[in-house]
């Protein structure tokens, strides 16, 4: 999955301001009767540029995104954009969600305005996605995910400690990096505050988190705070102040930085913890799912059909989770006939769950192991990709006090700039449920030919508009991880049957996701029934399987992503297969998935089909 950051809980934020274009209307010739005589030549007729529609929307485009970036500066940051460094709205107040809105509100009448007749191709298709978008959005505002603000996933507050340790996007580099966050982290306390208060209103409403969920928050809190500035994840950038500082400017951002954190961070960490620890927990629910909340199933719906991108209901989901549960199972027994295993499918899950040759003994090799794959699977990619980015990518572990909650491993985009290369996380805590047979399929879907090639390719389609290029539509994203799996054999991984087996295991792993998810949020599955199914139903560890349970409840509808992307770029595939026979070329289809960036699954289907017609032509 791609990384979390520093950013609202609807990272959509749309920034809008009026905008108009000047028409530029043609000039009317005189016409003058030709004289007896020779005459002086009249002067030339200015030259006028005519604006055609595309030119208009891809101008219109540019100023929205302008605009977007001055709304939400952390995106800014996020690409590389160093502008808005200093800057972080409070966008917990209902003054920031409506003018959120009123801009989506704005540009989806700018845009409808100018109209999609006539446009083709690349064109059509950003008129197609940003619509969408903009309505998804304005849809999404019935629904008030603003009362509950925090999760142990989604943690605003780790976030902050992400980004002001300096493992983050925020840079560190000048003087200039260090008083941006000076100022940026000065902004913090009072989003911390509003959360209280919209908590509060919550409570107030019947909308509170599970409070198994807030047990979570409670310990990522407690492991932040710290009674002196030095101990805190805040003072690294400070321990490691550049040596080409003056002297003068080391000791006087010491000195800031020591009063930020010791007067405004840490208090503010202080007040939100022991709002929740003494206050919220007394009325979080011992219900699970979204759809014990106050108009949660319809909620739950409307967050299946924003993820998936497609049309499908939860009950609709949740039966294809069932198929394909079902499916893979029937690969997996091939597989365990074919290893010689005297047992069960559960036996043999707890067999490479319990076996010591599939543990890493330290964390080194655990990262040494991902780190040699990059060259195996690189030897490969030429025979199935014309198209790959220029951005190269590292493999990081995650940061210790995330790590708990953190999924298996992540993915960060590089920066536009080239300053930051994309990042691999992998997640080392508890380090024994980390098997080796888990590894090929998590670099092959983070790293190549997942994440890393879809993500920072988008980023350098520079003739894209930029909310494409920095967009994404998570069932397209996570769709194209999961694929990128399933070509592991391909690519010279899956050489032994273990790593294959663990290959089906993270493929049925999204497919159960498909059940639990639609069960817990649209069936009154409680979070022990998530767990017990997990564990029944497929190889991994209780660890795992309890923080996977925690973060479907946490965002409703966010894992059915990765199963439905996925069936539906195979079902692409082999629809081209047919279609084109003899014609066609793997590397082909590639780069068609790959060249236009992050699709709706609804448009991407579209967009094969006339691809597929061209090439019959």
């Amino acid at each position: 999955m791609t990384a979390s950051s520093l950013r609202p809980r609807h990272p959509r934020a749309r920034a809008r301001s009026t905008v108009s274009f000047l028409s530029l209307a043609l000039a009317a010739a005189l016409s003058l009767s030709a004289p007896a005589f020779a005459a002086e030549p009249a002067p030339a007729a200015p030259k006028v540029t005519v604006q055609t529609k595309s030119q208009k929307l891809d101008r219109l485009y540019e100023q929205y995104w302008e605009e977007n970036l001055k709304l939400n500066p952390v995106l800014a940051t996020m690409q590389g954009d160093p502008r808005y460094n200093d800057q972080l709205p409070n966008f917990a107040t209902a003054a920031y969600r409506k003018q959120d809105r009123e801009f989506t509100q704005r540009w989806l009448k700018t845009i409808e305005a100018v109209g999609s007749q006539g446009l083709s191709e690349q064109d059509l298709l950003s008129y197609e996605i940003f619509v969408r978008s903009a309505k998804i959005d304005l849809e999404s505002d019935q629904y008030p995910t603003w009362l509950l603000p925090i999760n142990q996933f989604y943690n605003f507050a780790a976030s902050v400690a992400q980004f002001g340790s300096g493992t983050g996007a925020q840079p560190f580099k000048t003087v200039a990096d260090y008083e941006n966050w000076r100022a940026r982290a000065g902004h913090v306390p009072a989003i911390f505050d509003q959360f209280i208060v919209n908590s509060r209103e919550g409570v107030k409403r019947g909308v509170v988190q599970p409070k198994s969920l807030m047990v979570k928050v409670l310990s990522q809190l407690d492991a932040l705070i710290k009674d002196r500035a030095e101990d805190t994840l805040f003072w690294k950038p400070i321990a490691g102040l550049p040596a080409s500082f003056s002297d003068t400017d080391k000791a006087r951002l010491t000195a800031e930085y020591r009063r930020s954190i010791d007067g405004e961070l840490m208090p503010a960490y202080r007040r939100l913890r022991d709002y929740l620890r003494e206050d919220y927990m007394k009325h979080a629910r011992d219900t699970d799912g979204l759809g014990a909340l106050p108009n949660g199933e319809a909620w739950y719906a409307f967050n299946a059909r924003r993820t998936t991108t497609t049309s499908m209901s939860p009950a609709q989901i949740h039966q294809i989770g069932l198929d394909e549960v079902a499916r893979i199972h029937g690969e997996m027994d091939k597989v365990i006939a074919e290893l010689k295993f005297k047992g069960t499918r559960p036996e043999f899950f707890k067999f490479l769950q319990t076996d010591p040759r599939f543990v890493f003994k330290t964390e080194d090799e655990l990262l040494a192991h991902y780190r040699g794959l990059e060259a195996t699977i690189n030897a490969k990619v030429p025979a199935l990709f014309s198209l790959t980015p220029k951005a190269p990518f590292e493999i990081r572990a995650v940061e210790a006090f995330r790590a708990q909650s953190a999924a298996g491993g992540s993915y960060m985009r590089p920066s536009e700039d080239g300053s930051r290369p994309g990042i691999f996380y992998v997640n080392t805590y508890d380090l024994p449920t980390r098997k080796t047979w888990d590894a090929e399929d998590l670099f092959l879907h983070e790293a190549i030919p997942g994440h890393h090639f879809q993500l920072a390719l988008q980023q350098e389609l520079t003739d894209l508009p930029k909310f494409r290029r920095f967009g994404s539509e998570m069932a397209f994203s996570e769709g194209w991880g999961l694929y990128a799996e399933s070509l592991g054999k391909e690519l010279g991984v899956y050489r032994n049957a273990y790593d294959y087996f663990g290959y089906l295991q993270n493929e049925l792993w999204r497919a159960i996701r498909l059940v639990v998810d639609t069960g817990l949020h649209s069936k009154n599955w409680t979070r022990e029934q998530v767990i017990a199914y997990m564990l029944a139903n497929s190889a991994e560890s209780e660890t795992q399987a309890t923080a996977e349970a925690e973060r479907y409840m946490a965002i409703p509808g966010q894992a059915l992503a990765y199963k439905v992307g996925e069936l539906k770029i195979m079902e692409l595939r082999k629809r081209a297969e047919k279609e084109l026979g003899a014609r066609f070329d793997i590397r082909e289809f590639h780069a068609e998935m790959l060249k236009d960036g992050s699709l709706p699954l609804e448009i991407l289907d579209k967009k094969i089909d006339r691809w597929i017609a061209a090439k019959k032509a």
